[in-house]
């Protein structure tokens, strides 16, 4: 009888066990889907940013404005420490040539100026090729006459570009930050939110200009 109890009372540790485990994994992969949601809106965000301080600073350098400068120099910046790390390495011949051809070319450094600009345009046009979820959501809501809400968006988004995996968490995440910008507004009816984009301000009529009388 003692050895039937004992096996029963294993059994019942045992499944109790099961139990506990079982509802800690459940819980950990709800955990890694709300944490990768969250890291995916970031990485969406950041991408955004970068491409827009891409943008931005072409049309500096194109602009010729007085700080063209300096933000090319800090665009070149991140290449001279790979290029100081990796002059150790290199044997005295390669020096010797690198020193001689650093005297006969003393323009080398608006080469490397527009190399740099040359590569951040190529950068520009890659990313622009394919447009970030933050353009498809305000290109999305600009069509609309009416609120949307983030489900109606990340359902359209789903069904209007197949090769790409559209969260609602990730949209919602990118709606609110338009809203933080101004770039969207956002209404709330009964326990639903819904956004819609930001009217942009029509641009005041030109003045004629005044005919000259001549005398």
């Amino acid at each position: 009888m003692s050895e039937v109890s004992s096996n029963s009372h294993s059994t019942e540790l045992t499944s109790q066990y099961i139990a506990q485990v079982t509802g800690d994994l459940e819980r950990n992969a709800k955990e890694q889907d709300r944490v990768g949601a969250e890291i995916e809106a970031l990485q969406e965000q950041l991408r955004a940013l970068q491409h827009d301080h891409i943008v931005l600073v072409n049309m500096q350098d194109a602009l010729g404005g007085p700080n063209s400068t300096p933000g090319a120099e800090v665009a070149a910046a991140p290449s001279v420490p790979h290029q100081a790390s990796a002059e150790p390495k290199q044997s005295k011949g390669k020096k010797a040539a690198a020193t001689g051809a650093k005297k006969t070319a003393p323009k080398k450094p608006a080469a490397t100026k527009a190399s740099s600009v040359k590569a951040s345009s190529v950068k520009a046009s890659t990313a622009a090729a394919k447009p970030t979820l933050v353009e498809l959501i305000r290109g999305h809501l600009e069509k609309q006459s009416e609120p949307r809400s983030a489900a109606e968006i990340t359902t359209a988004l789903t069904q209007a570009h197949p090769d790409r995996s559209v969260k609602t968490t990730v949209v919602r995440t990118t709606l609110e930050g338009l809203v933080a910008k101004s770039h969207a507004h956002r209404t709330k009816q009964g326990s639903s939110v819904f956004y819609t984009t930001a009217v942009a301000s029509e641009p005041a009529p030109a003045e004629p200009q005044q005919e000259a009388v001549s005398d």
